[in-house]
């Protein structure tokens, strides 16, 4: 996962970093943390029903809670929290030692099934701070090929539990686009998603591809992508350039004929994320400049 340490180059810039890119966040992260007020015991979880029962879970979150406190940093969970806009408390555990936490919790456990892969992640999700969760969207990076297509609303449930990029994207990527992979037939579920008024579970469908090179669907992505090019929000912006901008590496004509026909529906945000590891053609920066860049 990403370390959200202040100085290091996040997946992607703030929302502030959005308005000047041509567009702001509608959609700011839940006020919690240090110095604020009313901050839940428990973080509420929405869609999928409860939880399942899970020896393997009892064992995780127990080893959990333990040592992740222990390890933290007073001074850099404030950092953090500052940092991250305040989505959520942080113990402030470097992404280093968190990890090797991880390997300790872990040591000598059975592999997971579907059921244990839910438990975890739902449980960790249930708790406020940040880094249970990043251990939750770790341990499904790790075990998503024993999830069967059926685990997309158990996916789709973290998507939108205390929504930001630090773990929107990696579930999108690695967890949906990995049940996706698998299952094909999961790829109508993200023509749905696309359309969804919650813009992280949009954000969701135009990432869940990024990892599909040869095999990306380029009808669906494109489809996807002009579908939500008027979304003023500047992570569903970015989502459609970060997405076109990782299939060109793998079609590059293809995106750049995409562009020159659609850029005028695209933001200027988009645009140039698409476009940004590409040589742009001839013609190219004088529509550009017609589109206020």
């Amino acid at each position: 996962m990403t370390d959200p340490t202040p100085g290091r180059a996040p997946a992607e810039r703030s929302p502030a970093a959005g308005a000047a890119s041509g567009g702001a966040s509608t959609q700011r992260p839940p006020a919690v943390g240090p110095g604020v007020t009313g901050a839940p015991a428990e973080t509420p979880l929405t869609g999928v029903g409860s939880v399942p029962a899970s020896a393997l879970a009892d064992t995780v979150l127990e080893r959990l809670t333990a040592l992740y406190p222990a390890a933290g940093n007073p001074f850099r969970a404030q950092e953090t929290v500052a940092y991250m806009k305040g989505v959520a408390p942080f113990p402030g555990v470097r992404t280093p030692e968190r990890r090797a936490l991880s390997r300790t919790v872990l040591d000598g456990t059975p592999r997971p099934d579907e059921d244990d892969c839910a438990a975890i992640a739902l449980r960790c999700f249930a708790l406020p701070e940040r880094e249970y969760h990043y251990f939750a969207v770790d341990h499904l990076r790790r075990h998503v090929r024993r999830c069967p297509s059926g685990f997309l609303p158990v996916a789709r449930r973290l998507v939108t539990t205390v929504s930001w990029w630090d773990t929107v994207d990696h579930l999108a990527a690695h967890v949906v686009g990995g049940l996706v992979a698998a299952d094909p037939a999961l790829a109508a579920e993200m023509d749905a998603w696309i359309d969804d008024e919650d813009l992280w579970v949009a954000r969701t469908a135009l990432l869940h591809q990024l990892r599909f090179k040869g095999t990306t669907d380029a009808d669906r992505l494109f489809d996807h992508c002009l579908r939500r090019a008027g979304h003023p929000d500047f992570f569903v912006r970015k989502a459609i350039g970060w997405s076109l901008r990782e299939y060109a590496k793998t079609a590059p004509a293809e995106v750049r004929a995409f562009v020159a026909a659609h850029g005028s529906r695209l933001s200027p945000l988009s645009v140039r994320e698409a476009l940004k590891n590409l040589t742009p053609p001839a013609d190219l920066p004088n529509r550009r400049t017609r589109m206020g860049t």
